[in-house]
């Protein structure tokens, strides 16, 4: 019981913290708060200071309400799945203040009519095709290592593996052992997922340094020289993080081969990989590694970005422009890159995994 209640309480701090800090410049860009795209010179304005403290301060005791529900409920069932509920709950009241937030600076942009008399552009850094930012392969060799520890020492451990093997899952009363009849597919398969893991993370990477790239209009070398050095920061965290699961998948597969039922050992096997991963991800987008733009004393061209509300939907999170030709694009809401849902490309190569994977499942059940 009581790891049931650390466990709820702890996730729902973690994710009320993280939806508090949100709307802050540091994880947001400066220029679209609560994901609505506002000239430089109002990215401060009342209104903008406004929302923001309106938000916290409603979202403050939802925190406080839902973490103590769950902690009562917790201890009366004993079931993680309460900490589950109660994460979703916070959630959709983080989405409803958020979506009353951009609404309401949505009205006062145009009640105030804010781009009146600006000079609207856009900005493009063309050297990322004739000079991309490479990538980084040496970052690559950690996870092929541990893909290749867990293949060899499976490919030993697999002529005296049990007639079953146990595989810890996390289930609503918490962590069970289930029981898979021993092949090799059963054996291997979290070694083929680290595979998966390690082309996910390349491929990922590939995709995010073609991605457009986020250019101020006002000082547009300054900017892009500060995102391709934060673009190569992403890339080695990226597949970092890929070989950080790697190894938690290593241990995991050990788990399994030796029949390990140990708890403790699980939550260093799973917790510790986690952590570091986390850390690893987030650690692009912190202050500190952001840093300065590296072009300094540029003068202001005199033109501010341009307003595109018009492609985004559900407050911010969402990019719909066919005449855009990029896949991935700078995030509104949060740092990173999200899809152009509305690009042909990205389209086209969605129908084709839906094929397969309707193929697949025909397949299997004929099979």
């Amino acid at each position: 019981m009581l790891v049931s209640l650390l466990v709820n309480s702890a996730v729902l701090l973690l994710l009320g913290a993280v939806f508090y800090a949100a709307p802050s410049p540091q994880l947001s860009p400066r220029s679209v708060p609560f994901g609505v795209r506002v000239p430089p010179g109002r990215a401060d304005a009342p209104e903008v200071h406004q929302e923001r403290r309106r938000y916290r301060a409603l979202l403050l005791p939802a925190i406080a309400v839902l973490t103590a529900v769950s902690l009562g409920l917790g201890a009366l069932t004993d079931s993680a799945l309460v900490g589950s509920v109660a994460a979703l709950a916070l959630c959709g009241v983080a989405a409803v203040l958020w979506f009353r937030a951009h609404q309401a600076l949505t009205r006062a942009k145009e009640e105030g009519d804010w781009y009146r008399d600006l000079r609207q552009g856009a900005a493009m850094d063309t050297s990322l095709r004739t000079d991309p930012v490479r990538m980084p392969w040496l970052w690559v060799v950690p996870s092929l290592l541990v893909f290749a520890v867990s293949a060899t020492a499976g490919a030993f451990a697999y002529p005296e593996l049990p007639d079953t093997l146990l595989l810890p899952e996390r289930s609503p009363s918490g962590t069970v052992h289930r029981e898979f009849a021993t092949t090799f597919w059963s054996a291997f398969s979290l070694v083929l997922v680290q595979l998966a893991v390690t082309l996910t993370m390349v491929g990922t990477v590939a995709a995010v340094l073609r991605a457009r790239a986020d250019v101020d209009a006002s000082r547009p070398r300054a900017s892009a020289a500060e995102y391709r050095r934060r673009l190569s920061l992403i890339a080695r965290s990226l597949l970092g993080v890929g070989a950080l699961i790697n190894v938690m998948l290593l241990g995991l597969s050990a788990m399994m081969w030796t029949g390990s039922r140990s708890g403790a050992l699980l939550a260093v096997v799973v917790g510790v990989p986690t952590v570091l991963a986390l850390a690893g991800a987030a650690y692009p987008f912190l202050p500190m590694a952001r840093g300065a733009a590296t072009a300094g004393g540029e003068e202001d061209t005199g033109l501010v970005t341009r307003d595109d509300d018009r492609f985004w939907r559900g407050a911010g999170t969402v990019y719909l422009n066919a005449d855009d030709p990029a896949v991935l694009v700078p995030k509104r809401v949060g740092m990173g890159w999200t899809v152009n849902l509305a690009n042909r490309r990205f389209l086209a190569v969605c129908a084709v995994l839906l094929v397969l994977g309707a193929a697949a499942g025909v397949v299997l059940a004929l099979g």
